[in-house]
């Protein structure tokens, strides 16, 4: 693995910026941050309205493109092209399997889990799918349930079909370069110059920096307000973009140092610093209830599993499916191509059955013990009155309700900074996949192997922190952080079909040579 050198220069083409998709992403940027930094009010209604047209009309788009990412992945990695390997047979892992897993399991979740893990539910219970009246026994199996489908299988299913389409041209050297257009490798001529694979690179930078700001406008206020908590201070704006001036510090030094010394040794603390915390809490707190709620909730979900993901409310309307289900595919729409540039990277040697399994998996479980233990202790609280999370939700904001049931837990005031340290790593990860994500679709020729420059990393790192501010500052809270990943994801839906397309073609042509 190697860096590039200072800027202005490269010790290989893989250095070289493409011009064109830097200027594009600078735009992307500027055009979209600026309008809302200057009208912050208008921007609000925009933004909202924008999520509410496209979810009322085009939400079924969305269930059905999920439904058909799981059936052809499903026959990708059970088929016979499940042991195609990265790289070709006998090419060796890159990474241990633990750092590999950790990797793609804190690239592809940031601290957005942690935030709706701990009070999801409480949406659930008072506003309940099915018709089931609010703060039911059938609303309480519900809401301790929900949150593992929609951050479960299907969610990272949905990741990993960037991932393999990524993957196979890539590592067949069919094409020399990592970005989102390489998925799409026959349909461009497999050049990087051509419009297409320009226009798809625009719309993958664009839904990228609205995931991110989505994860991150989710994530400040939270690690802000349990800050305050512990130290005492006030909970503002000013604090809030000094908690983004961290994360933007820390993952701009993870990303200068590289893959290996940077995001691979961060990524492996989150993983033993998170499981330490959410230990620490099912001792501490009420264990067998977090067991046993969450043994439960597992069953519940996979047995109901097939009506969760064609619910639609075609007779009884309400904005259920609008508000949450369409919400979190167009989410995972959104992170997918970035999480597939970056869990390419690391993939080399791998089989599409290992990938496609272990990331839905592994990565379903990973997710799973957050809403397990942190959803659950925040559910044991407010039934039994000792936090009123839901009152604290609705009187205050959701970042102080979750501020208050870490704040719960024996020896507060150091759960608390762990806590945030933790979620701070999160948002650190993450952002390093997105940065590392950018710059690989801003330069030529990376071939497997190679980076893109480190300065060129560095100057994402700061980028992609912009976003996250300006939707800060516009009026509609959490509602106006989340409507802007469903507008950015849209066009995404046709993509995705012609990856699927276009994957089939490679792995026919592969399948073809190696048999000459």
């Amino acid at each position: 693995m190697r860096d590039d050198g200072p800027i202005g220069e490269s010790t290989s083409e893989a250095g070289q910026i493409d011009r064109g998709i830097f200027a594009t992403a600078l735009l992307v940027v500027v055009g979209v941050c600026l309008p809302i930094m200057l009208w912050p009010a208008q921007a609000g209604t925009v933004i909202t309205g924008t999520y509410d047209w496209i979810a009322h009309n085009f939400g079924i788009l969305y269930i059905w493109t999920v439904i058909g990412i799981v059936v052809f992945l499903g026959w990708i990695a059970f088929g016979r092209y499940g042991s195609h390997r990265l790289g070709g047979p006998g090419t060796a892992q890159e990474f241990s399997t633990f750092s590999w897993v950790a990797m793609l399991f804190c690239g592809g979740v940031g601290a957005g889990l942690v935030y709706w893990a701990t009070i999801e539910w409480a949406s659930y219970l008072d506003g309940p799918p099915f018709g089931v009246a609010p703060d039911s026994p059938e609303a309480l199996s519900f809401a301790t349930s929900y949150g593992l489908f929609h951050w479960g299988l299907i969610a990272w299913t949905i990741y990993a079909l960037p991932t393999v389409a990524i993957s196979v041209p890539f590592y067949s050297r069919r094409v020399n370069f990592l970005r989102f257009s390489a998925s799409c490798s026959t349909f461009v001529g497999n050049r990087e110059e051509h419009p297409g694979a320009r226009a798809i690179d625009a719309v993958f930078m664009l839904a990228l920096l609205a995931g991110a700001a989505t994860s991150m406008g989710l994530a400040i206020p939270m690690i802000s307000a349990a800050c305050a908590e512990a130290l005492g201070l006030t909970r503002s704006f000013g604090l809030d973009v000094s908690i983004v001036a961290i994360c933007v510090a820390l993952f701009a030094g993870t990303v200068f140092l590289g893959l290996e010394k940077g995001i691979q040794r961060l990524a492996d603390l989150n993983v033993v610093l998170a499981f330490g915390l959410l230990a620490y809490i099912v001792i501490a707190g009420p264990t067998l209830f977090i067991l046993r709620t969450g043994t439960e909730s597992i069953g519940f979900m996979l047995q109901n599993m097939p009506a969760m993901l064609t619910y639609t409310e075609p007779m009884r309307r309400s904005s259920f499916v609008e508000d949450w289900t369409i919400f979190y595919w167009a989410w995972w729409l959104a992170f997918g191509p970035f999480v597939g540039i970056f869990v390419t990277r690391i993939s080399r040697g791998r089989t599409l059955r290992q990938l496609i399994l272990s990331m839905a998996l592994f990565g379903s479980l990973g997710a799973w013990v957050f809403y397990i233990v942190l959803g659950n202790y925040a559910l044991y609280l407010d039934l039994n009155g000792i936090v009123p999370v839901r009152e604290i939700m609705s009187e205050v904001d959701p970042a102080q309700a979750i501020a208050a049931v870490i704040g719960n837990l024996p020896a507060s005031g150091l759960v608390l900074l762990v806590f945030a340290l933790l979620c701070i790593i999160f948002v650190a990860t993450t952002y390093n996949s997105a940065a590392y994500a950018l710059a690989s679709s801003a330069t030529r020729r990376l071939g497997p192997g190679e980076d893109p420059g480190r300065w060129h990393r560095l100057f994402w790192a700061f980028v992609v922190g912009i976003l996250p501010v300006a939707l800060m500052s516009v009026e509609g809270g959490t509602k106006v952080v989340t409507a802007a990943v469903l507008v950015a994801s849209l066009p995404l839906i046709g993509i995705s079909v012609l990856m699927c397309i276009n994957l089939v073609r490679c792995l026919r042509e592969e399948e073809a040579n190696h048999a000459a």
